[in-house]
């Protein structure tokens, strides 16, 4: 893994403090798209056939690729997908196993299926990223199936979203931080761009943990206040 190509790339764009920021937006942005990918499927009762884990991952790196400009959505995809593979890293480093029970893959699938969706929408542009994150060349052969896949799904979707007239999401803020910053910026294009058939509810909140989630009950995403710092955490401990 040239994982180590890929922080250079992310040192060589900005000060030390800058990339950290970078990386602490992208994986607070991803892992929101990701519990808003559960909130789709609960309010538009979206069918899914297999995990719905998979299916919120592909949501999320879907939305990265179709609402950014190509460079922002690049710098985007290689701090999410870094933020994936630190994951690893950390686990590996503590002497953690797998949970091979979670509803969640393991770490190194949901990379790898990051990589290849983000590559498989250009594969003729992000090749250099590709090859940064090692993308075998047996996988990179079914990318572009993959997010045509992803694209016909949950493009439908998305197209079907935005129609006026339905239910407003409500942020409800936290602390003074990045990760407020973040969320205020993604509810207010929500309430610009797409209409739910029911109202959401996203929240940045004390939990006890570094974690993000979607209460189906409440219909309610919360990003927890624990999650910037752990975030800052991984990113320093690349360098350690």
């Amino acid at each position: 893994m040239r994982f180590g190509l890929a922080l250079a790339f992310l040192a060589g764009s900005a000060q030390a403090d800058e990339a950290e920021d970078a990386f602490v937006h992208a994986n607070v942005l991803a892992i929101f798209y990701h519990e808003l990918g559960h909130a789709v499927i609960d309010l538009e009762e979206v069918p899914i056939f297999g995990q719905e884990e998979d299916a919120a991952d592909v949501f999320s790196i879907f939305l990265i690729d179709a609402l950014y400009d190509e460079d922002t959505a690049l710098d985007l995809a290689y701090d999410a997908a870094s933020g994936l593979w630190g994951e690893v890293v950390l686990r590996e480093r503590d002497g953690g196993g797998i949970a091979w029970w979670d509803v969640h893959g393991p770490d190194e699938q949901r990379f790898y299926n990051t990589v290849c969706l983000f590559y498989g929408a250009d594969p003729d542009g992000r090749e250099e990223f590709a090859l940064d994150m090692d993308l075998p060349e047996d996988r990179a052969v079914t990318c572009e199936e993959e997010y045509d896949l992803a694209s016909t799904s949950w493009g439908a979707v998305l197209d079907r979203l935005q129609t006026p007239g339905g239910a407003l999401t409500e942020f409800v803020p936290g602390p003074d931080s990045l990760a407020n910053e973040v969320l205020a910026e993604e509810v207010a294009w929500i309430n610009d761009t797409l209409s739910f058939s029911a109202p959401l509810t996203v929240r940045l909140d004390r939990c006890g943990e570094a974690n993000a989630f979607y209460d189906p009950e409440r219909s309610e995403i919360v990003v927890c206040t624990e999650f910037e710092p752990d975030l800052r955490e991984m990113y320093r401990s690349f360098d350690a």
